[in-house]
């Protein structure tokens, strides 16, 4: 049974079994209350006629029953027996309807018993012990409360209607709610049949309300984009893997040929240096590639308390073993008062890589020797950025800077695979970090944004 069959049941059988138990509340309610009140009207007749007996110092059986002619009226097919004090009967109304079980009645009567309520059938019997000017009386009445009946049977058939009705309107309910409520996972189960690994930007239906589905829908879509970068980063890796590799293999293997044949010691020496140049850059893209793949891997990651000056100073040392003449100026904002304040919470090996990638994107990528990196912080965030002169990167290029294996148009000349931003932008996203550029003044900028927080 699907959900919506589920839905559909459940909902139905809950709300008509509320429905069902509600009605014969109320019939039962009603049920109980018209007997209470026919009793009651027994009870009141009873007591009547016994203080007009009661009250006649010369019995007139006539009169009295003259004066009943008017209870006949009200209480259907009544009867009263009216006995004194030795339960001797004085008094019978003049219906002939007969009372079953009158002795019987007569002797639950005591003077710890003054009420006695049976029924006969459609009937209602009340037995009683009353006193009235000093004298002990008991009578039985026996009466059919035809308009409560009447009453009863019109309340049971307007219930039964309405059962029914509201059953109807209850099934239509339920159909019409629960094709709404599952309508957004019968689309979800669409979209994935047509969705598969090398799907590109699709995604699927974010119903309009925020509820469950709307929050399963979004996780499933970050889903498929985290499948979707990971199946891409494959696929790029492998074809850049492949040209890269291709290439510089097989001009080490000639370098090293030609080294077996040559006698020069110069010319070795000069084929040598081609050679380490070329597997320092295979070395290089093996690296990164692997640093790559070890952040995308990362699920459970160390925090602790790192100082940027500290991880800024290193990458500047860092650097200089590389480009020794190349100048790097770090500004530190006079508004950091002591250490917490210049302090995150990260992953130290990851935030130093993140940084030591956005120094070494300054020496490739600046058309002077030198470069600017300023720390501050505004409004409970600290900013890090990097500075250094060139040539702009165009607004095209822009919107694919932090994606795998992508190079512009001002890399040209550089040496580089398109990894390192990539990498960057992954460890930031581990930190709950932003990165942004912008160009001003003939500088490009990379701009770090960290939540100043700490363990």
């Amino acid at each position: 049974m699907n959900i919506r069959s589920r839905i559909l049941l459940y909902f139905s059988l809950l709300s008509m079994t509320s429905t069902a138990v509600s009605f014969f509340l109320i019939y039962t309610l009603f049920y109980n209350y018209r007997q209470e009140e026919f009793q009651q009207r027994i009870k009141d007749h009873t007591i009547s006629s016994i203080t007009t007996l009661g009250e006649s110092e010369k019995f007139n059986q006539n009169i009295l029953q003259a004066l009943n002619e008017v209870s006949v009226n009200r209480l259907y097919k009544e009867k009263t027996l009216i006995f004194n004090q030795n339960k001797k009967l004085i008094y019978s109304s003049i219906d002939d309807t007969v009372i079953e079980f009158s002795n019987d009645i007569l002797k639950e009567l005591n003077d710890k018993k003054d009420v006695v309520e049976s029924r006969e059938n459609e009937f209602d019997v009340i037995g009683m012990r009353y006193i009235f000017n000093g004298k002990i009386f008991y009578a039985i009445t026996k009466a059919h409360d035809v308009f409560g009946y009447t009453k009863l049977n019109f309340l049971k058939v307007t219930l039964i209607v309405l059962f029914f009705v509201i059953s109807g309107l209850i099934l239509l309910t339920s159909f019409l709610l629960s094709k709404q409520i599952t309508e957004p996972l019968v689309q979800m189960a669409s979209a994935l049949k047509i969705i598969n690994i090398e799907t590109q930007n699709l995604h699927l239906p974010t119903p309009e309300i925020k509820d469950e589905i709307y929050l399963l829908s979004e996780r499933f879509n970050e889903l498929l984009n985290s499948l979707h970068s990971s199946y891409n980063f494959q696929k790029n890796a492998i074809h850049h893997i492949s040209h890269e590799l291709k290439t510089p293999i097989a001009v080490l293997v000639s370098n090293l040929e030609m080294v077996e044949l040559e006698k020069d010691p110069e010319k070795i020496k000069t084929e040598l240096q081609a050679i380490k140049a070329d597997s320092k850059k295979l070395g290089d893209m093996i690296n990164i590639l692997l640093d790559i793949a070890k952040v995308e891997s990362q699920t459970h990651l160390n925090f602790s308390n790192l100082r940027l000056d500290e991880l800024v100073f290193e990458s500047i040392e860092n650097s200089k073993k590389i480009e020794p003449a190349f100048i790097l100026h770090f500004e530190i904002d006079e508004n950091f008062e002591n250490e917490e304040d210049i302090s995150i919470v990260g992953n130290q090996r990851l935030m130093g890589m993140a940084i030591q990638n956005l120094v070494n994107n300054c020496l490739a990528y600046s058309n002077k020797k030198e470069a600017k990196i300023k720390l501050k912080k505004q409004l409970g965030h600290i900013y890090l950025s990097f500075e250094n002169p060139g040539n702009p990167i165009s607004p095209e290029d822009q919107s694919q800077l932090f994606s795998d294996f992508f190079r512009g148009k001002n890399s040209e000349g550089t040496r580089g695979l398109g990894l390192g931003l990539s990498l960057v932008k992954k460890i930031l996203d581990l930190h709950q970090a932003k990165i942004e550029y912008e160009y001003e003044n003939g500088m490009n900028k990379f701009t770090i944004c960290l939540n100043h927080r700490l363990h």
